[in-house]
């Protein structure tokens, strides 16, 4: 028997380690997680590395698209998208698998005492949606990582950096430019055209979408969901495709950064609905085990009364037979 649950009246578990453990275990590896996709995004804590390029390279040398909020998927609408998707999904999902099972099928967690308990509508709800929210976090420091480390151009990037290409001496197409000091426009353009690879609002839109797939296919059950589920899965995951065809049509990413922040967000998705809510199945409570009670034994007080023995019919048959003559002698 697991000593961290112990199973009580009608069902109840009762736990002492479910508060302690989201205070100085969850709460500290997700206020982590937090901090250090905000050291990615917004600061330069983790400076990008600097590649150089070829003069007149064609990859890079498509027309600046203008600033994200220009974009036909701008950052605020993915990530309102992002967030509010699966919030929804997840609270009508919760709330009509808790009220379409009986209460006896319910799972309570009791942390104190008797009067205290977890609602398991509300277990459920703060489960999932907390381990989607890190999985964003994960997601958006996958991708700000790759993009630092790696430090691939975007296709506008000699848009952006606007070489002088007479100073630089490039007279073919060949010639490598390594210095830090190419470029002539914007510090800020430049720094965000060269972390492409992977795509970030990519990988996001995959991980939410493939998130909220997985739980429309595996926790729906109630009946008249065989042509809603399919319907909402195949709208998710083309809105996901959306995003990363609008990046490559606007010149902002290559094909290749789209395609692997769609396997980064698809991946860190599975990952957590496999390895860790275990496909959003309800924990069941466990059956009471069944103790046949003692045998009673005879008190010594009580006197023992022989019981009569009776003969068994098997007995007789198998003894010695005498044959008996049906008719006397004559003489």
């Amino acid at each position: 028997m697991d000593r961290r649950m112990v199973v009580g009246r009608g069902g109840l578990k009762k736990s002492k380690y479910i508060v302690p453990c989201f205070l100085f275990v969850e709460l500290v590896i997700m206020t982590g997680t937090v901090l250090l996709a905000y050291y990615f995004e917004y600061t330069d804590t983790f400076p990008v590395h600097i590649q150089g390029f070829f003069c007149y390279d064609k990859a890079f040398s498509k027309p600046y698209p203008g600033p994200e909020d220009s974009s036909r998927a701008p950052p605020v609408l993915v990530y309102s998208l992002v967030t509010a998707i699966p919030t929804i999904t997840i609270l009508i999902g919760e709330l009509a698998l808790f009220f379409s099972k009986p209460e006896a099928l319910q799972e309570k967690t009791i942390v104190t005492a008797d009067c205290c308990y977890f609602n398991p509508l509300l277990r459920r709800i703060v489960r999932f949606l907390g381990v989607y929210s890190f999985g964003l976090f994960t997601t958006t420091i996958f991708a700000n990582a790759g993009q630092v480390v790696t430090g691939n151009q975007a296709p506008h990037f000699l848009s952006a950096c606007r070489p002088n290409y007479t100073a630089l001496g490039c007279h073919s197409s060949l010639q490598y430019i390594s210095e830090r000091r190419a470029c002539t426009g914007n510090p800020y353009i430049i720094a965000s055209a060269r972390k492409s690879f992977p795509s970030k609002d990519a990988a996001l839109s995959t991980y939410c979408a493939i998130y909220t797939v997985m739980y429309v296919t595996l926790a729906w059950r109630t009946k008249g969901t065989r042509l809603m589920k399919p319907t909402l899965c195949l709208t998710l995951l083309s809105l996901a495709l959306l995003v990363g065809v609008v990046r490559v049509a606007e010149y902002r990413n290559h094909w290749s950064d789209v395609l692997a922040g769609y396997a980064t967000g698809g991946a860190i998705a599975a990952f957590l609905v496999t390895c860790v809510i275990n496909n959003f199945q309800q924990t069941q409570p466990p059956m009471p085990l069944l103790v046949r009670p003692p045998r009673p034994e005879p008190s010594l007080s009580m006197p023992m009364v022989a019981m009569p023995s009776v003969e068994s019919p098997l007995e007789k048959l198998s003894g010695p037979q005498v044959p008996v003559s049906l008719y006397s002698g004559v003489t």
